[in-house]
């Protein structure tokens, strides 16, 4: 009898990788962290335990690019039941957006001290890796960039256009108490400006870093929504969704994204993310700025939300988010797009928000009082295979989008594909398992769901951290395991 060589073997599954154009009947081989060997009939007696995929597809680890863990709730208890969430649907590695000010800590401040306080609260309670990109509020904060890149392994930061005169949930007086940043600031377009120049100093300093480091941005007009959202709340033939998705109008989101994309050639950073496009508008607005600076690396992100939900949904002011959900022309356009490759991947945009935090009872049906933001990173493998199947999506392609896109823009080096040296993140997917969305069956703590009730045909049976079972058939397994993910990776 041969020595056992790997710690596990999954045997008798479909193996998705992301640059092919097929599936392969294979069996994966796993030593340590890391994938050792793919390829079919693979000796039993080679592994330590043996795990039977039951023909089942198995996809890479999903890396949810764009969630937003302890926006609403603490980041003690988010970082434990958003994970399992994540967990649960397939995702591995949550990239989490974050900033000072108003939500998140509550606190202000130089990153120096906020982003090791963060990291302190988040070690030990991720049940998936985890990392952040952060958001330079101030004018200290573009100058901590680079120490940020080389001591913390932050690659990636933000912009939100919006907040130029909005809060969250919408306009407000107050900007620089939401924002907490000093008197003597400004969060506008100049600020901007020098966030694009700092990020770019930060690039040419590391070199062998630069590929991997960019700038994601929020893209909506800040004037275009205050003068807007007066308009819409003074016209009563619109309620609900259809009257927030008109007060932020999709021509704020295409103006935006030229003025970003602009600001990105004036000040030659090549790294750009446009994140959760959410109309014809925007993306038609994204793919002429590419042909304008073909220079300019942009990538165009999706929502699962916005691929699924429109206006009419029966979720109502469950499901506003910013950019809000669209009317149904506007989600078949972003169907075209995706299909045609013209966006880059797919994530939740994951802000648990409880239904007493969403929407108090006493405003039930009032679109303008509810807050901005929900769940959903335990749908989106499922949901993508199921309605992607549908409309004629390849696997490969979503694995593409859902995986290798954003590991590779976001330096995840080990990520993103089902390979000899990656990390062994896996999950295993039965594609013609029926089911019902039922927020009752999520470990997330928001309690109710804008995808409640919506019939999936795939289903995610059971998700493995670098080779470790962490999730099966929807329920956690064992303590979290998640790690910091210190990038860009090696």
């Amino acid at each position: 009898m041969p020595s056992p060589v790997y710690d596990l073997l999954i045997k008798n599954v479909r193996v998705v990788r992301p640059n092919g154009n097929t599936v392969h009947a294979s069996d994966i081989a796993i030593q340590g962290d890391s994938v050792a060997r793919v390829a079919p009939g693979i000796d039993a007696q080679l592994a330590k335990s043996v795990y039977d995929g039951g023909g089942k597809l198995a996809f890479p680890g999903v890396v949810d690019a764009h969630m937003h863990s302890g926006i609403y709730s603490p980041l003690e208890e988010d970082a434990i039941s958003e994970s399992k969430a994540a967990a649960v649907g397939g995702v591995t590695s949550s990239l989490n957006y974050f900033r000072t000010g108003q939500y998140y800590l509550n606190k202000g401040g130089p990153y120096a001290k906020f982003f090791p306080e963060v990291l302190k609260i988040a070690k030990g309670r991720f049940h998936v890796d985890y990392g952040f990109h952060l958001a330079p509020m101030d004018r200290k904060h573009i100058d901590e960039i680079p120490m940020l890149v080389d001591k913390h392994g932050v690659a990636s930061f933000k912009i939100f256009m919006f907040y130029g005169s909005h809060g969250l949930h919408g306009a407000s007086d107050a900007q620089r108490e939401f924002l907490m940043i000093g008197d003597d600031e400004r969060y506008d377009l100049a600020h901007f400006e020098f966030i694009m120049r700092g990020i770019q100093r930060a690039r040419e300093a590391m070199p062998e870093r630069a590929q991997q480091i960019s700038l994601s941005l929020h893209c909506e007009t800040a004037e275009i929504m205050t003068a807007y959202t007066r308009l819409v709340e003074k016209d009563k033939s619109l309620r609900g969704l259809a009257a927030y998705s008109a007060a932020r109008p999709q021509h704020s989101e295409g103006l935006a994204v030229f003025i970003a994309s602009y600001l990105a050639h004036e000040t030659a950073l090549p790294n750009i993310n446009l994140l959760h496009l959410s109309s014809r508008k925007a993306v038609q607005a994204a793919l002429m700025m590419a042909d304008v600076f073909p220079h300019i690396d942009f990538k165009r992100e999706v929502t699962i939300g916005h691929l699924m939900l429109d206006v009419t949904s029966k979720a109502a002011e469950l499901a506003k988010v910013n950019p809000p959900i669209r009317p149904r022309e506007d989600v078949e356009f972003l169907w075209q797009a995706l299909l045609a490759g013209e966006l880059d991947w797919v994530v939740s945009d994951h802000a648990c928000c409880r239904h007493e935090t969403k929407i108090p009872k006493r405003y039930f049906g009032n679109i303008w009082m509810a807050k901005s933001g929900f769940g959903g990173t335990e749908y989106l493998l499922p949901a993508l295979v199921s309605e992607g199947t549908r409309r004629g999506m390849d696997y490969n392609h979503m694995a593409r989008v859902l995986s290798w896109n954003p590991a590779q823009r976001f330096g995840l080096n080990r990520k993103g594909d089902i390979a000899e040296g990656f990390d062994a993140d896996i999950a295993l997917v039965d594609p013609s398992h029926t089911w019902t969305i039922r927020a009752g069956d999520s470990p997330s703590t928001q309690g109710y769901t804008p995808f409640e009730g919506l019939e999936l045909s795939a289903h995610v049976d059971a998700t493995f951290l670098r080779g470790r079972l962490i999730s099966e058939n929807g329920q956690v397994l064992g303590k979290p395991q998640g790690r910091y993910l210190h990038r860009p990776t090696a």
